[in-house]
């Protein structure tokens, strides 16, 4: 008896050990927006302070290089709302190529360490209580989970941290998920970057007129266009591969 109490006792302190990064992830999401800090990530905030930015970038460049990592690991890790506008920040701050090579390292950490703890969280309970219906599911995702999240990433529909965390729910594999990540993310984030690689004059004007820019101010249709492209070349490898699996299973 004592030793079915103990076991008991045993798994429901695992049970809740694994919902501690994802719970941990929560609690600092809400600190963030309680400190105000996602006022500072925008590009008003960056118009405000660009030229101490700027100095400080030209002072200190590893050093400012490596916080900006830290900085937009933690707000992809943490679902922060502001990956666009640090995105073109990296541009504006290090230049289109190496910001853009720093924010696509950030990202894939970021995107991964959430996605690892929404796994640990939630994938086995999950499938336990939908059963057939999860299995069903995980199976035509798990199929063709590379193709799958390629397509999800390259093309700007569904939010980023829904891309970040619907994986965990389905047995991808690490190596699966960090490849489609930087793959997937790979043409936005040098985009985004290249975008704000002039963007010095529109913050000054920006600033002069007194507007609040956002990035939507900057995205032209010519970039939604290739997104939307890359996005479709991505699905085609899908179809071919559906297209394909009936002819070889009756040869």
């Amino acid at each position: 008896m004592t030793m079915t109490v103990k076991n008991t006792q045993g798994g429901q302190i695992r049970s809740l050990t694994r919902f501690l990064p994802l719970a941990l992830v929560v609690a600092l999401l809400i600190a963030a927006y309680a400190l105000g800090l996602h006022e500072y990530l925008s590009l008003s905030a960056l118009s405000e302070s660009r030229d101490g930015l700027k100095e400080l970038v030209a002072n200190h460049p590893l050093l400012t290089a490596f916080v900006f990592f830290l900085l937009y690991a933690a707000a992809v890790a943490l679902s922060f709302p502001a990956a666009s506008a640090m995105t073109v920040a990296a541009g504006f701050l290090f230049g289109w190529v190496y910001g853009g090579l720093i924010v696509l390292m950030a990202a894939t950490l970021g995107a991964t360490l959430i996605f690892l703890a929404a796994r640990s969280a939630f994938r086995d309970s999950l499938r336990a209580k939908l059963g057939g219906v999860a299995n069903k599911l995980a199976s035509g995702f798990e199929e063709g989970a590379f193709e799958y999240l390629l397509i999800l990433r390259l093309a700007p529909v569904v939010p980023f941290w829904v891309v970040n965390i619907a994986p965990a729910f389905f047995d991808v594999r690490l190596k699966t998920y960090v490849t489609a990540t930087a793959l997937g993310i790979l043409p936005g984030t040098f985009a985004f970057a290249y975008l704000g690689r002039g963007l010095d004059s529109v913050l000054i004007s920006a600033s002069a007129s007194g507007e609040t820019l956002s990035v939507g101010d900057l995205v032209t249709p010519q970039i939604t266009i290739a997104f939307a492209a890359l996005a479709a070349v991505a699905a085609l490898s899908v179809v071919v591969k559906k297209m394909r699996k009936p002819q070889e299973g009756t040869r």
